[in-house]
Parts: structure tokens; C-alpha cells; sequence
């Protein structure tokens, strides 16, 4: 049983942790995707591909795709889960609101896309890997990955490079190679991040995939 003070500090940590993350990845977002035009994979590469091959608004598909994720891990995940999404959602989009108030403060990189990727990379697996560590979701993409590691009991790392990989692979269709490669650099990285800030000062047993299913 923790007392009053543990309870508060335990709070303060958490809710600190999930803010520091969604500034990060709005962040990295409005600073380097936004402006060098980085693609990503998951819910938001789904969206596109829908747009351009079904004529489906992304406003329309993204919204269902990430609805549809945050009921399923809400599903298998429990309570605990939808209130730190939603508090990780409010917080990104309050911190991206910010950072659109003032012009991007790091250094336009699209004349180097292989910076570009890196650097985004590095800001969402980071950002993403701090919430995801918390146990919440900044997105339908996140939702989706907690799932399937959840079930599968595989590294948190792997199921969001099999799904990015795979949105990947159907942006193949109409988006050039060499723009996908610069992307498949950043979901590798971002996912290689998350899985080990996910992981980072845990015990073995108390890692994902060596839970035992519920």
C-alpha cells in the first residue's frame, strides 16, 4: 500500500512522463516531418493510400482508423490504457498547437532527406517510447502496436515495424522507392527506439513479451 506521498510523486511521474513524450513527438513532427515532408507508415500512411486509390478523405479514414485502434486496445488493455491515451492525445495536440504558433525553430532539412529521416526518427521513438512506456497511446498507430504485443507477446518494437512495414510495402503502389526508403530508415529507427526506452531499467519478467497472457 503506498501512502499518501508515494501516490502523489507516483502520479506526478507518470502524467510528467506522458507530457514530456507528446512534446517531443509533436515537436519532431512540426519541426522535421511537417517541413520535409517525411512519411510515416501506420495509420496515417493507411490514410493516404485509401486517398489516393479509393478517393476516401483523410480526414474521414484517419479519425475511423484511429478510432477503431483505441477500441481494440481499450478492448485488451483496460482502463488504465484510455486514460493515459486520452490524456496523451489532449497533450499532443495542445503541444502541436503550440509549436504552430511560432515559425520551426530547427534548420530546414529537406535538401538532406537522410538527416530529415534520422532526425525524425529520432524525435517520434523517443517521444512515442516514452508514453508507450507509461502504458498510453498518442495515436492509432501506438494503440495498435500495444495490442498486438499485448496478444502476441513480441517485442513492442517488432509489431510496429511489421505494421509500418506493411503500409509500407502498399505505398509501393503509387509513392517512388526512393521516397519509401528514406521512410523505412525512420520507422526502423523510431521502432528500434521504442522498444528499448519501453524496456530501459526492467527486469526481464516484467518486459511485454515475457508476460504471461491474461
Amino acid at each position: 500500500m503506498l501512502s499518501p506521498r508515494q501516490r502523489i510523486l507516483s502520479f506526478l511521474r507518470t502524467y510528467g512522463i506522458i507530457l514530456l513524450g507528446s512534446a517531443i513527438l509533436s515537436f519532431g513532427l512540426y519541426n522535421i516531418h511537417e517541413q520535409t515532408q517525411v512519411t510515416e507508415g501506420g495509420v496515417l500512411g493507411m490514410a493516404l493510400f485509401l486517398n489516393h486509390w479509393l478517393g476516401l478523405s483523410p480526414a474521414i479514414a484517419s479519425p475511423v482508423m484511429d478510432i477503431a485502434c483505441y477500441v481494440l486496445a481499450w478492448r485488451f488493455l483496460g482502463g488504465a490504457f484510455a486514460e493515459y491515451a486520452v490524456v496523451a492525445s489532449l497533450a499532443f495536440a495542445g503541444f502541436h498547437g503550440l509549436w504552430e504558433q511560432f515559425p520551426p525553430i530547427l534548420p530546414d532539412l529537406s535538401a538532406y532527406p537522410l538527416a530529415a529521416a534520422l532526425a525524425g526518427g529520432l524525435f517520434v521513438g523517443v517521444g512515442v517510447g516514452l508514453v508507450v512506456r507509461i502504458g498510453g497511446a498518442c495515436g492509432g498507430d501506438d494503440a495498435l502496436a500495444l495490442t498486438i504485443s499485448h496478444l502476441t507477446k513480441w517485442p513492442i518494437a517488432r509489431c510496429y515495424l511489421i505494421t509500418d512495414l506493411t503500409v509500407l510495402a502498399l505505398s509501393l503502389s503509387y509513392i517512388p522507392f526512393t521516397r519509401i526508403l528514406y521512410s523505412l530508415v525512420t520507422v526502423t529507427l523510431s521502432s528500434f527506439l521504442i522498444g528499448r526506452i519501453q524496456i530501459m531499467g526492467r527486469r526481464a519478467e516484467d518486459t511485454p513479451e515475457a508476460q504471461p497472457a491474461q
